[in-house]
């Protein structure tokens, strides 16, 4: 619990892009999403999943040793209430539609403003 009395909840922030990750960190304006760490990669991002148990996760597609969509389909697997935001820069339907059926929740395309961040995380944790 946090001094509003919310429930704080666990973000991991998944992005090749240290920059990309950066940004969310810094963007998102929720005081109840408390960063637990980011990863550059789904074999990182699935070790860091296991230690530090998070609620929400933002998920990048195009990624070295393993992609977005391997990784969602993992997480979800080991916590089935995970929140996973898909933000990628591929705009491509399929891509949303396979990540989405692999069990993430939300679709943010890079690149993107704060607002449409924030949006996107609120319509996640509702």
């Amino acid at each position: 619990m946090n001094d509003t009395g919310k429930r704080s909840l666990k973000l991991m922030i998944v992005d090749d892009s240290n920059l990309m990750r950066r940004r969310i960190e810094r963007s998102q304006q929720f005081e109840e999403l408390r960063l637990v760490g980011t990863a550059a990669d789904g074999v990182e991002a699935l070790e860091l999943f296991r230690r530090t148990d998070p609620d929400v996760v933002t998920m990048d597609i195009t990624m070295p040793h393993m992609d977005g969509i391997e990784c969602i389909a993992r997480l979800v697997a080991m916590k089935p209430a995970i929140r996973i935001l898909v933000v990628s820069a591929l705009a491509d339907k399929a891509t949303a539609v396979e990540a989405m059926e692999r069990g993430a929740n939300g679709f943010l395309n890079k690149p993107f403003t704060d607002r449409q961040l924030n949006e996107a995380i609120a319509e996640l944790m509702r």
